[in-house]
């Protein structure tokens, strides 16, 4: 039980969060990005792009400072572990942020969700100052306003998997919200199983993440 609880944290950590909507939002509606499917050569470097800024850099640096000594250990068990990965993944949040701001390609509903990243980030990184909130919990919060956001933004209610043998599989934005309201309380459930957090850390975490979304969008979409 504690390997698969290992396994759904890392399977929803916080740092894929932004790759896991990017892949939604282009299966929703590839339009916005200027292509035709998510198989296009201009969506699998877009895919891969954010996957490398938001996830394998940040985890990299998180090696690094267990390597170093500078954290205890790479889950990152105390608050004072997690000031230095809060800090570089925060700035290649920003950076990411910057450039998508200013690149016609990227829609204004994408940059709106990485706007809401950084600001839950840098919530989480005050927060985490004097008591330990759940990564997980903001990062399933942000995920949920991130497709809260979707449902009302996007004239494209239906997200079409393609599925080996199967073939494509239609499901519903409102489906999908219910879904990760499931998952969510999965992910909570599992942190505390393992013992990383109490509940209100996730409560928090959870009110953080989908908060800063809707934040965000007040100064992106709504402004």
């Amino acid at each position: 039980m504690r390997i698969l609880a290992k396994g759904i944290s890392l399977l929803f950590h916080p740092l894929l969060i932004l790759s896991y909507m990017l892949v939604i939002l282009l299966l929703v509606d590839p339009f916005l990005f200027g292509i035709s499917h998510i198989s296009d050569m201009e969506g699998r470097v877009l895919l891969l792009r954010v996957f490398i800024s938001t996830f394998f850099i940040p985890a990299f640096a998180v090696a690094m400072l267990t390597f170093l000594g500078l954290s205890s250990s790479i889950e990152l068990p105390t608050r004072e572990d997690r000031y230095g990965p809060y800090i570089v993944t925060g700035i290649f949040y920003l950076w990411m942020f910057r450039n998508f701001l200013t690149n016609p390609l990227i829609p204004d509903l994408y940059t709106s969700f990485v706007l809401g990243a950084v600001i839950g980030l840098f919530l989480a990184f005050f927060i985490n100052i004097f008591s330990k909130i759940s990564a997980h919990a903001v990062g399933m919060g942000g995920w949920l306003g991130m497709v809260f956001l979707l449902m009302i933004q996007s004239s494209y209610q239906l997200l079409e998997i393609p599925l080996p043998w199967l073939g494509p599989v239609q499901i519903n934005l409102l489906t999908l919200f219910l879904i990760l309201i499931f998952l969510s309380g999965i992910v909570g459930s599992v942190r505390l199983y393992l013992q990383a957090h109490e509940p209100m850390d996730l409560f928090g975490g959870f009110l953080i993440g989908f908060t800063a979304q809707l934040i965000a969008a007040r100064f992106i979409l709504f402004g």
